[in-house]
């Protein structure tokens, strides 16, 4: 059968706007005939004087309607004029493999299928985001512009007559309209595992691993990571084949939500909880995120985990032959990592949610490690957070060390103190009410009465220093990032930080966070170091009220 180009007619669909990584709706959403048509024309369309003999990486984490996203994407892809398509085999490739792959191929970007932590499945949700040349996700720039384009779309383009089978490793040649047009069906997991190998000592770890031996708990929570567990964890490192659990990808993730977090990687925290581990470990659907605990379920926040990997970077091969630039965190993110850079003498950037906006400060040269409260920790390594990544350096620290997880968290908050944090999540609420709620918050921090106020619970008062709706300029290209939070910093530098996902595929997620330093009383138990702001958080914005929520969905 002849290949041809087709052209079809479509219209605009409301709501193509990407949220903070990526495109995400309900797969029904995406189902719609001319839906995700029209929001790969748009990518490509973005990318317009570029496009013509470009390689670009597809790839996803597995999630239902992955496989036949990328043969449609395959399809329009030829029909655009794009040269070369690396592709992960069956259509999977974690996030942080999309990276590594467009970086190591110079490729013009990738399309990534990932909804990450959202739940998978046919009723559920499916995402699309595009990273660009740097093999990081698209800044506001281009992600504004393929909205855009979204709004005005009249036609996308697709071929017909080209059949691949995408479950077989190779290579694949075609012409079309007269200019050559290749497939290469990757193996998904080599590209990943030879950049892994290059950073980290594989051969000492594998002794750490084997000697004692290690006993952990690795749980890929049936997303994308289980092939890269396998083979790094087992095969590489020697662990033991009980050591990695639900290593399976699966369309609907097993019927788990695949967010690596003390709710929902509770089947993880019990087991190691009531067993006999030294580290456990839960990865999302699309493996850039992590979650690290210890001994019997002890808990690593984010904050935390970032702070130990700075100051102990020098212990990993790849930093000590690239050398330590800056630190960064996003905004909500506890300022743990701070204190480390300032010992260190490292420059400390405080960005807004989002990994892309770290993008620009590794490119210059002057970051090196950064993360976000979210479960996210990665390194310039790539231009995504890296799950398995954070969890091979904290192998690497255990094995310097000579600790266990514990320990080395309590050796740092006695040498730096300890930044208390709390996350709460409340999910899927009305978007109106809770729109209506961060605007009478904005107004009534942002009144220069508010500033200086005491606000006290429980015999504790906290006096008002800052409050303001945090905005961001990069350093590097002085573009300007407005409306990213509402926060309010008090005297002793505690923090109430409150702002409205953008990963969410239906309503509003309000995220309101807590952070408290104390730099002698490390070992209380956060919940209560944390309550009194809590409750001052509340009142200040009436959350209960506005969403109508007793509790949060999720506590972190």
């Amino acid at each position: 059968m002849a290949i041809t180009v087709n052209t079809i007619s479509t219209k605009p669909f409301e709501g193509q706007k990407p949220g903070t990584s990526g495109l995400r709706k309900k797969v029904k959403v995406f189902l719609e005939p001319n839906y995700t048509e029209n929001f790969v024309q748009c990518i490509l369309d973005s990318n317009l004087s570029s496009i013509g003999g470009s390689t670009l990486v597809v790839g996803g984490d597995g999630r239902y309607f992955c496989k036949e996203a990328t043969e449609l994407i395959i399809r329009i892809c030829a029909a655009n004029g794009v040269s070369t398509l690396l592709v992960g085999q069956n259509g999977i490739l974690s996030t942080p493999a999309v990276s590594s792959i467009i970086r190591s191929n110079k490729a013009l970007g990738g399309i990534v299928l990932t909804a990450s932590h959202n739940p998978g499945g046919p009723e559920n949700d499916f995402g699309i985001k595009f990273n660009c040349e740097n093999g990081g996700p698209a800044p506001d720039q281009v992600t504004n512009k393929i909205y855009q384009l979204s709004t005005a779309i009249t036609e996308y383009k697709i071929v017909d007559g080209l059949s691949i089978d995408i479950s077989k490793i190779g290579t694949n040649k075609f012409v079309v309209n007269d200019k050559p047009f290749t497939v290469e069906i990757l193996d998904s997991v080599k590209n990943y595992v030879d950049l892994m190998k290059e950073i980290f000592d594989f051969d000492k770890l594998k002794t750490f691993v084997t000697g004692k031996p290690m006993k952990m708990r690795i749980d890929s929570m049936n997303g994308v990571t289980g092939s890269y567990v396998n083979e790094i964890f087992v095969n590489c490192l020697g662990a033991k084949p009980d050591n990695v659990v639900r290593t399976i990808p699966l369309p609907d993730f097993g019927g788990a939500h695949p967010d690596p977090n003390l709710t929902y990687a509770k089947e993880l925290v019990d087991a190691v909880r009531q067993g006999d581990y030294d580290l456990g470990a839960a990865f999302d659907g699309d493996g850039d995120r992590n979650m690290i605990i210890g001994e019997k379920a002890f808990f690593v926040t984010p904050s935390d985990s970032l702070a130990v990997i700075a100051h102990y970077l020098e212990c990993i091969p790849y930093f000590k032959k690239n050398g330590i630039q800056g630190f960064a965190r996003s905004m909500p993110t506890a300022s743990a990592v701070d204190l480390v850079a300032v010992k260190k003498g490292k420059d400390i950037f405080e960005v807004p949610t989002g990994w892309k906006y770290f993008g620009n400060l590794m490119d210059a040269g002057r970051l090196c490690l950064c993360g976000e409260e979210s479960f996210g920790t990665g390194s310039n390594h790539i231009r995504e957070k890296d799950g398995i990544w954070a969890v091979l350096a904290w192998i690497s620290i255990m094995q310097h060390t000579g600790k266990g997880i514990k320990d080395i968290l309590t050796a740092h908050w006695k040498e730096y103190g300890r930044n208390y944090f709390t996350r709460y999540d409340y999910e899927e609420c009305g978007l109106e009410p809770c729109n209506e709620m961060m605007d009478k918050m904005e107004k009534t921090i942002t009144d220069p009465s508010f500033t200086g106020k005491e606000f006290s619970f429980g015999g504790k008062t906290y006096k008002v220093k800052v409050a303001d709706n945090f905005s961001y300029t990069d350093p590097v290209d002085k573009s300007v990032s407005t409306k990213q939070g509402l926060r309010i910093v008090f005297d002793d530098g505690s923090r109430i930080v409150m702002r409205l996902s953008g990963t969410g595929s239906s309503g509003a997620t309000v995220r309101l966070y807590i952070d408290s330093y104390e730099k002698d009383n490390v070992l209380g138990l956060a919940s209560e170091m944390l309550e009194p702001l809590i409750q001052i958080a509340l009142q200040i914005s009436e959350l209960p009220k506005f969403t109508g929520r007793s509790a949060p969905t999720v506590i972190t």
